[in-house]
């Protein structure tokens, strides 16, 4: 992915930015915002739930355990950066892709899954 949504740090972590939408209809990594990520969660942006949310999401399209992934900045923000120890960058990158790619992908519509649009 040109322009990673990511850095590595010092100790070898991986640290996402992101561009959270809290309170969408499902929880997916949607694309890219800017040099972000963009992912939504179901999760409202109330207590703390929406970055609890995050957290499980990022833990899932990456394959470790939620406690790997940690909330750095941004907890009452849209903008935020989280952590994750134990992953390879070229990995992260190969499942941020395709999860964008899963994202954009309709169920049951051919072609490349926007709705509307056509002529009619």
């Amino acid at each position: 992915m040109a322009g990673d949504p990511f850095d590595v740090d010092d100790e070898g972590a991986v640290v996402l930015r992101l561009h959270v939408q809290p309170g969408a209809g499902r929880t997916a990594v949607t694309g890219r915002y800017g040099d972000a990520l963009k992912v939504r969660v179901a999760a409202p942006p109330e207590r703390g739930r929406a970055n609890e949310a995050v957290v499980a999401l990022v833990a899932t399209t990456l394959g470790v355990a939620a406690g790997q992934v940690e909330l750095v900045s941004g907890p009452s923000s849209r903008s935020k950066r989280v952590r994750v120890t134990g992953v390879d960058a070229d990995d992260v990158r190969r499942l941020l892709t395709a999860a964008m790619e899963a994202s954009q992908q309709v169920p049951g519509r051919p072609g490349n899954g926007r709705r509307g649009g056509g002529v009619r």
